[in-house]
C-alpha cells in the first residue's frame, strides 16, 4: 500500500518523495513547491513504538487535518508519530483503512497546507 499512495502522492500532487534522512531510509516527505510545507510524512516504523501489538516494522503515513482529536478511536487511526498531535495524525498503510479514506485525508492535509 505504501508504494500505491507515493505514486498516489506524485501524480495527483506532482509531488516527489524527499528522502532527507541517512539514518532513516524509509522515511520520505512530500510538500509543496510554492511554500515548501510538508503535507505527508510517510515512514516505516516499529510496532512497539505506536504501542501496537505484534512485532515488525509498520509502514505509516502522517497527514494534517483540521483537527486531529475528531479521528480519535478510529480504527486505524493514531495520534501523530513525531508530529504535532492537535494537528497531525498517523495512518496504518496495512489495509485497516481503505486506500480510497487515506487519499482524501491526503488531499485535506495538502490542502490545509497551501
Amino acid at each position: 500500500m505504501k508504494h500505491e499512495i507515493i505514486n498516489f502522492i506524485d501524480k495527483k500532487y506532482n509531488a516527489a518523495p524527499e528522502y532527507l534522512w541517512r539514518r532513516y531510509p524509509t522515511y520520505c516527505i512530500f510538500r509543496h513547491k510554492n511554500n515548501n510545507k510538508w503535507f505527508a510524512l510517510i515512514g516505516t516504523v516499529p510496532r512497539h513504538i505506536l504501542k501496537l501489538t505484534g512485532d515488525g516494522n509498520i509502514d505509516i503515513i502522517n497527514v494534517k487535518t483540521g483537527d486531529a482529536e475528531f479521528f480519535h478511536g478510529v480504527r486505524g487511526i493514531l495520534p501523530a508519530y513525531h508530529m504535532n498531535k492537535n494537528h497531525w495524525i498517523t495512518i496504518l498503510l496495512d489495509g485497516t483503512l481503505p486506500i480510497k479514506n487515506i487519499q482524501n485525508l491526503i488531499e485535506i492535509s495538502y490542502d490545509l497546507t497551501v
